[in-house]
């Protein structure tokens, strides 16, 4: 029996906001330079310019995972009414690789938070197979849920976030999980 420990997804209403409840079923490591994302570090705007290195687990070749990076509380934590906005989305990736190897659909937008704190969400789906996926028409007002159902991806197998806020003026305020 493992020890009852809280969801950091549950506990940063990622599971809520972007997600329902899931099993955990692949192995996801997003990295920027040498900084690992862990649910609820706090990277700046300025570590996160450059897309990350995204590696995937599974293993097989022949099974294909679905990438996509969104920020559910932009333009304001407050007032997310661009809720969700699309940052990245490669479909595609072959298990046991990183997106290098999948198909970027929509490419990488860096973070750029004016206002508050903001979650930025990797999540990671497991491809029913090798699919055509089509770049939504708009970044603003993106719905993870909705984009899985239309792809019959199923529950997510894998997700991770990250804390950003603007970098000048900030107030310091550090949050860990």
């Amino acid at each position: 029996m493992h020890r009852q420990r809280a969801d950091p997804l549950v506990v940063a209403r990622v599971i809520g906001d972007v997600l329902d409840p899931f099993v955990r079923a692949a192995p996801l490591r997003v990295t920027y330079g040498s900084r690992e994302v862990n649910n609820g570090c706090e990277l700046k705007p300025s570590q996160v310019v450059n897309k990350p290195r995204v590696d995937v687990g599974g293993n097989d070749l022949r099974t294909f995972y679905t990438l996509v990076m969104v920020d559910p509380d932009a333009p304001s934590p407050s007032e997310p009414n661009h809720r969700e906005t699309l940052h990245w989305l490669v479909a595609n990736i072959p298990g046991t690789t990183g997106v290098n190897f999948g198909q970027e659909i929509v490419s990488y937008e860096e973070p750029k938070p004016t206002l508050g704190i903001h979650r930025f969400v990797f999540v990671l789906f497991q491809q029913p197979s090798r699919q055509t996926v089509e770049a939504p028409g708009w970044r603003p007002n993106f719905n993870t849920r909705d984009f899985a159902e239309l792809y019959n991806l199923g529950s997510p197998v894998a997700a991770v976030y990250f804390n950003c806020q603007r970098e000048s003026g900030s107030g310091g305020r550090r949050v860990y999980s």
